[in-house]
């Protein structure tokens, strides 16, 4: 694609995610408009358009991708099909770009890799926050080693179960093994990591320990971790999906030689540091349509003027890290 093409999107999926967190920022980009949607569910879809402006609609996938309108896909599904529409996408020639994470397995994720390599059309992944202002500020201080060299890196999070969770008739898709790859663990985990590995480097270990303490659902709700980087940095991580409401905690925190700062990573909590000086403590507003400032980058890539970074290579050592943890592989 040449810098005055316009990228031209087709939806594959029109859930919650993209009704304020994506969907809008594609038309709010120069250069970049949706064109289409599908839905296997003909009223979801009919809906979709009508309220968001889309052109056409289809509920079935082959019909988008034979959209000669459509020259890009956006893959809004959940991670058990993000492989087979990757890959359909690529073979079509239609650069994807997939929510997180990029598949349910790591061993998928490699599939996606192949086809990518071997097609030559990228695939981009919805890690969001490497470009959201209050994370370029936690990277930029980072950088500039105001807590001296970091030492060791905490993640701590903890949330009670959600209304839907009692459900035992009806349970969230996200719980269920065959459909998200794990629990609530492998679709909040993602970003934690991926921005941990943004920001320090590779994690080359990673072990973990699983439990159902909760027994609302199949999967794991407790999970701990041990991971280190490739710099030889060591970090640990704790993740509770049946906590009390009292213990509700999104933190991560760095510890360094000269000091500590923690922030959040789903609240965006003010970034906190503590040194010998004192306490800081920053506060960054982000754009109220939290992945634009991506998908602007994916556009830009897309003609020419820019490089993304987050695509399916880098997306797929999270998997690897988590089906480390989960004991997958």
């Amino acid at each position: 694609m040449d810098s005055k093409q316009e990228i031209k999107w087709g939806f594959i999926g029109c859930g919650e995610v993209t009704e304020k967190k994506s969907g809008p920022a594609f038309s709010k980009i120069p250069g970049s408009s949706v064109v289409a949607v599908m839905s296997r569910n003909r009223e979801k879809v009919e809906s979709y358009a009508h309220r968001h402006n889309i052109p056409r609609w289809y509920i079935d996938a082959q019909e988008l991708l034979d959209d000669p309108e459509v020259n890009a896909i956006y893959i809004a599904t959940p991670p058990s099909s993000h492989t087979t529409y990757a890959i359909m996408a690529m073979k079509a020639g239609k650069p994807a770009y997939v929510e997180k994470p990029l598949a349910s397995s790591y061993l998928d994720c490699q599939r996606i890799n192949h086809i990518s390599e071997q097609t030559h059309v990228p695939c981009f992944v919805a890690y969001y926050r490497r470009y959201l202002p209050y994370f370029l500020k936690v990277k930029e201080l980072v950088r500039e080693n105001v807590i001296g060299k970091v030492v060791s890196v905490q993640i701590r999070f903890a949330v009670p179960p959600r209304d839907l969770d009692y459900n035992k008739q009806n349970l969230p898709w996200r719980v269920q093994r065959d459909i998200a790859g794990g629990g609530y663990f492998y679709d909040l985990a993602p970003h934690q990591i991926d921005l941990l590995q943004e920001i320090l480097g590779p994690i080359v270990r990673a072990n973990g320990y699983t439990a159902n303490m909760g027994g609302l659902y199949q999967t794991e709700d407790s999970v701990s971790a041990t991971f280190q980087f490739a710099s030889g940095l060591p970090g640990s991580g704790s993740w509770c999906f049946v906590s009390h409401e009292s213990a509700r905690t999104d933190r991560i925190e760095l510890i360094g030689d000269r000091g500590q700062f923690c922030f959040s990573v789903f609240t965006y909590d003010p970034i906190v540091i503590h040194t010998s000086e004192g306490r800081q403590e920053f506060v960054v507003e982000n754009p109220p349509h939290v992945q634009l400032p991506l998908i602007q980058k994916v556009v830009e890539h897309l003609q020419g003027t820019s490089i993304c970074t987050a695509d399916c290579v880098s997306a797929t050592s999270v998997n690897w890290v988590m089906d480390r943890i989960l004991g997958k592989i």
